[in-house]
């Protein structure tokens, strides 16, 4: 093997799986080096699983395949993916207490086909608790080097979330631990920690990617997706991660596979940027909003047009998703009742005691309290007025969208109102968390596709991310925005200073 013409973690996904194909470097030294920085970065609270056997294993599967011409087309890049997707030889939590221990018959749909084209799995990505929330907090398992449940840390910072709820898998991007990790955006748990963590994440409309073998919280509004540090390193991955998958998971688009890098390179002359007020108003830093000025005055020069336009119930997100999200999450999680599997509780009187000490033992009380309001909002008497006109509300938005469509191609804004906050900043307060979710939960209720582009840093060097949402199946648009973007500016390149080489 010839030498690789930079050091490893540094590498795009793309560059790196260039060098794999040309002999360059071997899947097992990349393995080998990935895991060890790994170990280095542990403090990070990044992975909750990893298996060094299984991951060498993988890749001399995948040098093999290299030396006989038969690679696919990621064929040994490691990855690793959110502790959400289940993993046949990795345990599956959810980050959660009620599921410790779990090892899943089979792989999640989005893991297997990586796994087809050469992926290596490094491990299970740290995550709220069945990812509910915003700042990856709630995690109840213990991270691979800690002896207690921690938060994730931001490698910007180690005192502030990496954000939520795949918060982990921004960061292991960001501190170079692998060069691409995957995610799931419920209400923006994808682009959130891509903004905060200065890495480019991508959420694609709605039923794209399968929904089979990922645990679910919101059902209406899970969406899996990828990280990366590039768009188009996002695009190669989420080119192999979507496709129909109708006998598996009934709200699956029934439309053919699709090369997302297709439109990158394309012009962007003429393209009209959408820019609501709504996304500017009361509560956005200063530096968030002068960021997202000078990105769409560098969209101007590639050739854009800004032009303004209205999402009239933007404010309405917030409780409009924090009715329906637990109300498909009260559902959902019913079937973790100490019964099939998961945690049972040791000691208990009846059935009933049985079931209450199992769920009170095996749910954070994040998980807790949105059950709570689920199944309150879903009884009898409060159906009509809480879940049927959160429903109702939640198609305005969509109309909401199609009527700014009209007057443009697609929409720019802020992904949040700030930059990650201290860790413990909001813990006290689970409404002030909610409402850093008012800038993607509208695309979320809608199923539109979004992202998160690196855009600058505040003063503090936190990064800030700008975000694209597009019409339904508009994702190769996107990419190729956040790709010229990417090309004219080098925010997406940068690393945290703390982060050892």
């Amino acid at each position: 093997m010839t030498r690789p013409d930079t050091d490893l973690h540094d590498l795009s996904l793309v560059a790196l799986a260039d060098q794999l194909r040309q002999r360059k470097v071997s899947a097992l030294e990349t393995a080998q080096h990935f895991l060890s920085r790994a170990k280095a970065h542990d403090a990070l609270g990044a992975y909750l699983a990893r298996d060094e056997d299984v991951t060498l294993a993988q890749a001399r599967a995948a040098d093999a395949r290299l030396a006989s011409g038969h690679a696919g087309a990621l064929e040994g890049v490691p990855l690793a993916h959110k502790d959400i997707f289940v993993t046949r030889d990795f345990a599956s939590t959810a980050g959660s207490r009620m599921l410790k221990g779990y090892r899943s018959p089979f792989d999640a749909t989005v893991v297997a086909r990586l796994a087809e084209q050469g992926a290596v799995t490094l491990g299970k990505l740290n995550c709220d608790e069945f990812a509910m929330g915003s700042s990856n907090e709630n995690t109840a398992v213990v991270a691979v080097g800690h002896d207690k449940p921690e938060p994730v840390r931001n490698p910007w910072n180690l005192d502030h979330i990496p954000g939520g709820s795949s918060g982990a898998s921004a960061v292991a991007v960001a501190a170079r631990l692998m060069p691409a990790s995957t995610g799931t955006d419920t209400g923006g748990s994808i682009r959130q920690p891509a903004s905060f963590c200065g890495v480019t994440g991508i959420k694609p409309t709605y039923g794209r990617a399968s929904r089979y073998g990922m645990i679910a919280f919101a059902s209406s509004l899970d969406q899996a997706g990828p990280m990366a540090r590039s768009a188009e390193d996002c695009a190669v991955l989420l080119s192999h991660m979507c496709g129909p998958d109708l006998d598996r998971d009934s709200t699956s688009l029934d439309l053919p596979r699709e090369d997302f890098t297709r439109a990158l390179g394309d012009s962007l002359k003429g393209l009209r940027i959408g820019v609501p007020k709504e996304f500017f108003g009361a509560g956005v830093s200063d530096a968030v909003r002068t960021t997202v000025d000078a990105a769409l005055a560098q969209y101007e020069k590639l050739g854009a047009v800004r032009v303004p336009v209205s999402l009239p119930r933007t404010e309405l997100s917030i409780p409009v998703y924090y009715i329906i999200a637990p109300a498909e999450a009260s559902s959902n999680l019913s079937r973790f009742d100490g019964v099939k599997f998961g945690h049972r509780a040791a000691q208990y009187k009846d059935l009933a005691d049985m079931y209450r000490k199992t769920r009170s033992e095996g749910f954070g009380a994040e998980v807790q309290r949105r059950i709570m309001i689920g199944t309150y909002v879903l009884s009898h008497g409060y159906y009509d007025a809480y879940y049927l006109q959160a429903q109702k509300i939640r198609r305005m938005l969509s109309d909401d969208f199609q009527q700014a469509f009209k007057d443009c191609d697609v929409i720019a804004g802020p992904v949040a109102p700030s930059v990650a906050w201290r860790i413990g900043e909001k813990s006290a307060d689970p409404l002030a968390n909610y409402l850093a979710d008012i800038f993607t939960l509208p695309a979320s209720l809608a199923g539109l596709p979004g992202m998160s582009v690196p855009a600058g840093f505040d003063a503090a060097g936190m990064p800030i991310g700008l975000q694209l949402i597009g019409n339904y199946l508009q994702e190769s648009r996107l990419l190729n925005m956040a790709h010229q973007f990417q090309l004219a500016t080098d925010f997406h390149t940068r690393k945290p200073q703390g982060i050892r080489a």
